[in-house]
């Protein structure tokens, strides 16, 4: 891996403090998870929180990070639970801290391919699938996944040097 890599990865995984959340996942119904594919990579994205029963929960979960190359189609398929309700997809830095962008998702629609791996300026961000809260519920708490990607070939440090003579 590349130095300039390596540190966007930790970056990325910097992030993941925020991702943090109250606990492990009560028993019961399980919830909710989000498809994503990225080219030849499909992943499984489960939530960081959740409204279930009026309830808000919160989960510690690490976030899955690709590593993607540039112009590559990505793909977002949600459950229709949260289709339902509509939902949108927030890019954030690679620290996911600042919101740098947002793509809002019609109701009712469960698949958005409307973004590619180069639409985000930074080559290391994140997209967070937010479900739109309900203001009455969970005290506006709403369903969260995020997923972490790392644009192939950008800002990429090669070295050429030639070898130390010997």
């Amino acid at each position: 891996m590349s130095t300039a890599r390596g540190a966007a990865a930790v970056a990325l995984l910097g992030g993941l403090a925020v991702l943090s959340g109250c606990g492990d996942r009560a028993t019961g119904d399980p919830v909710p998870t989000v498809a994503v594919e990225v080219g030849p990579q499909q992943v499984t994205l489960d939530p960081t929180q959740w409204c279930r029963d009026g309830e808000g929960e919160r989960y510690e979960v690490t976030a899955p990070i690709l590593e993607v190359s540039p112009d590559t189609p990505v793909t977002l398929e949600v459950p229709d639970e949260v289709a339902d309700d509509g939902w949108s997809v927030q890019v954030f830095d690679e620290q996911l801290e600042e919101q740098i962008g947002e793509v809002d998702v019609d109701a009712g629609q469960a698949v958005f391919d409307g973004i590619s791996t180069s639409d985000v300026v930074p080559p290391t961000y994140y997209l967070v699938v937010v479900q739109r809260a309900d203001p009455d519920a969970c005290e506006g708490l709403s369903g969260a996944w995020p997923v972490g990607f790392i644009r192939a070939g950008e800002g990429a440090t090669t070295t050429t040097e030639a070898p130390p003579a010997g």
